[in-house]
């Protein structure tokens, strides 16, 4: 289920997950629209889905590794087989200051013309490019395995790929 946002003044959307596996194919969907340069922030409390949506995310990138969580890694580097391209998948979690972020070379990564995934972005605010699509994971109130997803983009980039995500979702 799709809610158009009208009254924020950037591009957002806001998606009703019925489950884990839901959330996966709507991670598939944007991750099949990703281009060089997309940073997908993805924001939410503890056991909200973020891991599950970057999951579909590179399932729909095609990548040739799976994702799991890299908490303890901090970044993964996913690959796929057609092109040369990356997809870095971040997790800030266990960042306790911004300094750490920066001495891992989190400028670099977002400079380059890969895609970027990270959760707990908000965690490392000050670091993201200007050019971004936030998604906020929520508990839904009235199942507990329900997730409302809601996608704000920061920047014209952003906002081509909510728009292509919401034409593939709408069709």
């Amino acid at each position: 289920m799709c809610y158009n946002g009208s009254a924020m003044s950037e591009p957002s959307l806001t998606y009703l997950s019925r489950g884990v596996a839901h959330t996966e194919r709507l991670g598939a969907a944007l991750g099949a629209r990703l281009q060089r340069g997309d940073i997908l922030c993805l924001i939410g409390d503890l056991g909200a889905g973020k891991t599950a949506f970057a999951r579909g995310v590179a399932a729909g990138w095609r990548s040739t590794t799976a994702v799991t969580s890299p908490t303890f890694v901090l970044i993964h580097e996913h690959q796929r087989a057609e092109d040369a391209m990356r997809l870095h998948h971040i997790d800030a979690y266990r960042l306790a200051r911004l300094e750490d972020a920066a001495m891992l070379g989190l400028e670099d990564i977002f400079a380059g013309d890969n895609a970027v995934i990270v959760e707990w972005a908000d965690r490392i605010a000050p670091l993201l490019p200007s050019d971004r699509l936030w998604i906020e994971f929520a508990f839904a109130q009235d199942d507990e395995q329900a997730r409302l997803l809601t996608f704000s983009a920061h920047g014209e980039r952003s906002a081509n790929l909510l728009s292509a995500l919401r034409e593939a979702l709408s069709g």
